[in-house]
């Protein structure tokens, strides 16, 4: 039986279309052999009404948010989009925003927004360094050391991995808020793009 290749735009329209998390989004469309329709259905059974069918709409309303840090020497500047003007105001959804463009100015490393947006010349790079420096471990172990270490730097550089550092959200990370606010507004929210300014940097 060939298993179908799951491509990373695949995961992204489907996210996009439900809101639903990366892997999940992965596991559904695996499961549907690629079907996105499919894949939607067996996402809304197994996540329930949490999950609903956003269709191709697209996030074209939305805010820009900033954040600068005590002695301005650090400031932050964030689009985040939905599909509404209503949600675009709403107090929730630019509470998000402005939660997530002051988790970035704590985030120096922070860089790309998901996993997918991270260059695969990068990825690999990367790995190569830490299979040198497991160069001398036992080779049944090596991979596992690899893929550690690249799971924790890619942790490090994505921003939807990152747990939020305000205690106030009980360490859920950004993508778990971002999937709550989609499950609660019924919308797409889509976190477009940020830059971090520090000075002298």
């Amino acid at each position: 039986m060939s298993t179908v290749e799951i491509q990373a735009k695949d995961v992204k329209a489907l996210r996009d279309r439900t809101g639903a998390g990366m892997m999940d989004c992965k596991k559904a469309l695996t499961e549907s052999a690629g079907d996105i329709e499919k894949a939607i259905e067996i996402l809304r059974v197994k996540q329930g009404k949490k999950i609903q069918d956003l269709g191709e709409r697209t996030a074209t309303e939305g805010t820009i948010q900033s954040y600068i840090h005590a002695g301005a020497k650090v400031g932050v500047l964030i689009e985040v989009d939905c599909n509404t003007d209503f949600v675009a105001s709403n107090d929730e959804f630019v509470a998000f925003a402005k939660d997530v463009a002051m988790q970035i100015a704590a985030s120096p490393t922070v860089s790309y927004i998901s996993r997918d947006d991270v260059p695969e010349e990068q990825k690999a790079a990367e790995s190569r360094v830490y299979e040198q420096e497991a160069a001398d471990k036992p080779e049944n172990v090596r991979e596992k050391i690899v893929s550690g270490k690249l799971d924790a730097w890619l942790k490090g550089i994505v921003l939807l991995e990152q747990e939020m550092h305000h205690p106030k959200f009980e360490g859920k990370t950004v993508q778990q808020l971002r999937d709550e606010l989609t499950a609660k507004t019924g919308e797409n929210v889509v976190i477009r793009r940020f830059v971090r300014f520090a000075v002298g940097q």
